[in-house]
């Protein structure tokens, strides 16, 4: 029970849809929509142009998930302010270490995010990616991870924890559905309030295939957990948020599988509309037929 003149905690379901599943947007890439842009323009645009991607994103496909995400540097300010977003607001916390039009290597706590105000902002979760390794950083990146989900607790705000897995500078014979689950195992061991999971194999297997390599993960994380849809074929994932839905997932937390090819497209917010909208839509219907809700984990 809540004290009289306590604010009670909060819960899943301020991201999730009726069902008790999760069909949320992720629009907090940074260099890597740069680089998106310049793959599809030729050109390396600036920030303006990703801000304004975000907004538009936030506007036309922002109403129909159940939260979005979206870090402050482009566009969490002015998406909050203007309410566009009718589900959970998500603002990204990490700080990303990458070489120029490289991938992301390495992340931490972006300490100018400040919870407090995210929340008053509007926020009710803050989101953490980490890049899980097994070498001799992995000790410090697990308590990077504790720290995160401790912070969000103390603010008020639920926390989204994120684990991607990659080999060890000199690894050969990289397991990856293993290391998937390893670093879920011990990710999601901190009690964060959700966890959010790669595909095993990148969703490139039959959707049985799938479903074998999720049940194993699902039994590694004892809080509820999504897929993200980065490393897999755009066509390729609503099957795999079936499959790890039918396997234990309560849905997904996605942004390239639902608007990387209207990127450079000159009438953005009619391609939103258009093509971005309607695969929304359609994996929320998977996600409403397969997921676990998330208070039943």
């Amino acid at each position: 029970m809540t004290s009289p003149g306590t604010t009670p905690e909060p819960t899943l379901d301020l991201l999730a849809r009726p069902s008790g599943g999760f069909a949320m947007v992720a629009m907090d890439q940074r260099e890597s929509l740069r680089q998106m842009y310049a793959a599809a323009t030729g050109e390396r645009v600036g920030d303006e142009v990703l801000t304004s991607f975000k907004l538009a994103v936030a506007r036309e496909v922002g109403p129909y998930g159940s939260g979005f995400l979206i870090d402050q540097d482009y566009g969490f300010e002015q998406v909050a302010a203007e309410g566009v977003v009718p589900g959970g607001l998500i603002v990204a916390v990490d700080s990303l270490r990458q070489d120029p039009d490289g991938p992301v290597e390495d992340t931490g706590i972006d300490e100018r995010v400040d919870l407090a105000a995210a929340r008053a902002a509007g926020a009710v979760a803050a989101k953490l990616l980490l890049i899980w390794r097994d070498d001799e950083e992995r000790e410090r990146r697990l308590e990077t991870a504790a720290e995160f989900v401790r912070r969000c607790a103390a603010a008020g705000l639920l926390s989204v924890l994120e684990g991607v897995a990659k080999p060890a500078a000199g690894e050969t014979g990289f397991d990856g559905p293993a290391a998937i689950r390893e670093a879920a195992r011990e990710l999601a061991g901190l009690r964060p309030s959700l966890y959010k999971a790669q595909v095993p194999l990148g969703g490139a297997a039959p959707e049985e295939k799938l479903l074998e390599e999720c049940a194993l993960l699902d039994e590694v994380i004892p809080v509820p957990w999504v897929v993200l849809s980065q490393g897999v074929e755009r066509d390729d994932f609503p099957a795999s948020v079936r499959a790890a839905c039918r396997a234990g997932a309560s849905g997904m937390l996605a942004g390239r599988a639902i608007w990387s090819d209207v990127v450079g497209e000159p009438d953005l917010a009619a391609q939103l509309r258009a093509r971005s909208v309607p695969r929304l839509r359609s994996l929320a219907a998977i996600v409403d037929e397969y997921a676990r809700p998330w208070n039943a984990r």
